[in-house]
């Protein structure tokens, strides 16, 4: 298959590709998300086996506006019209029961409920109302790999798999949506993103925060609850800034090639390594979880590079997200002076 890039002024195109069945992949302000009808049992089905996902992690629903998802639920409490007033569009996702029959097993894996987000993308937004239906948008890239922030990205792992990717440039926040269920009696984030607790606790009050592991034959009620995500091929250790001068000694005793991703702070202290080998997380959180996945994604066209030592930074804010998606990127490794 051919797999084309459109620009923001072909939305007509892109939009019939997912009106005919097709896979196409759109911007958010988070990641880029892998779209089809969702609607459409069978095309939902060719998004599972393009990235290679496993059949009972359920997708996210991508609507243009409340409307739409009060026809596919069975409530819509107060709660949701609250955090939806406040947030949306935006980056928070709200998991919700379902009408029965609302949508094909493949797009709830199985669950009576489903994750419904209004993305903050004015093209996106566009795409949806020219398709007329919701559209599920899983991230555009192979499952397990870092999510993509570029089309490039997503062209570099669905090249041949999908019809097209619109490209609207680089993704503003960088980290996937907060996941909140209100289908339990108290609300719950299931994944933590830029919208914080804080944030929803200010608006409908005191929530939980669910850090269970999903046992292996439970099913997942948001996506990154169960299977390995966001990993590279070289192994990751997330590192404190004081300790990235022993991590680099360890790994130079190793006898393999390593990569850091840091501030620009610490990577000031090693002006000698090949500028290949550092790439930069800004100055902030914020702009460090804006480049975590393209930094991952960098150290993929190394393939020499064994290690990854990637900043560690407070998980406060925007940093519990951060903090999630780093340490799941290395499988729960940090790094500790040897």
């Amino acid at each position: 298959m051919q797999t084309k890039v459109f620009q923001p002024d072909q939305l007509a195109a892109a939009a019939a590709e997912l009106a005919a069945g097709e896979l196409v992949a759109f911007p958010t302000e988070t990641v880029y998300g892998l779209g089809a009808d969702a609607t459409n049992e069978a095309a939902v089905k060719k998004v599972y086996q393009a990235k290679g996902r496993p059949s009972d992690n359920p997708l996210i629903v991508h609507v243009a506006d409340v409307a739409t998802v009060k026809q596919y639920v069975a409530d819509f409490p107060v709660t949701a019209e609250k955090l939806t007033q406040a947030f949306w569009p935006g980056s928070l996702t709200i998991i919700l029961p379902l009408k029965p029959g609302a949508f094909a097993k493949t797009v709830t894996g199985g669950l009576n409920t489903a994750a419904f987000r209004n993305p903050r993308n004015q093209v996106t937004l566009d795409l949806i109302k020219q398709l007329g239906r919701p559209i599920v948008g899983p991230s555009a890239n192979t499952s397990g790999k870092p999510s993509p922030t570029l089309a490039a990205h997503v062209l570099h792992d669905l090249t041949g798999k999908i019809a097209g990717v619109v490209d609207d440039g680089p993704t503003g926040v960088g980290l996937e949506s907060t996941v909140i269920d209100l289908s339990t009696p108290t609300p719950t984030i299931l994944r933590p993103g830029a919208v914080t607790k804080e944030d929803i606790e200010a608006v409908i009050g005191s929530i939980d925060a669910d850090h269970h592991k999903v046992k292996p034959d439970e099913i997942p009620k948001a996506p990154g609850m169960k299977y390995k995500h966001y990993a590279p091929n070289a192994q990751v250790y997330v590192t404190a800034a004081a300790d990235f001068k022993a991590a680099a000694s360890w790994a130079r005793a190793q006898g393999e090639p390593f990569g850091l991703m840091a501030t620009d702070q610490v990577l000031a202290k090693f002006p000698v390594l090949a500028a290949d080998y550092r790439f930069s997380l800004g100055d902030s959180i914020v702009t460090a979880s804006q480049r975590l996945f393209d930094g991952l994604r960098h150290y993929d066209q190394l393939p020499e590079v064994k290690f990854i030592f990637a900043e560690e930074f407070p998980a406060v804010g925007l940093g519990v997200a951060y903090m999630n998606r780093v340490a799941k990127s290395a499988g729960q490794q940090y790094f500790v002076q040897k």
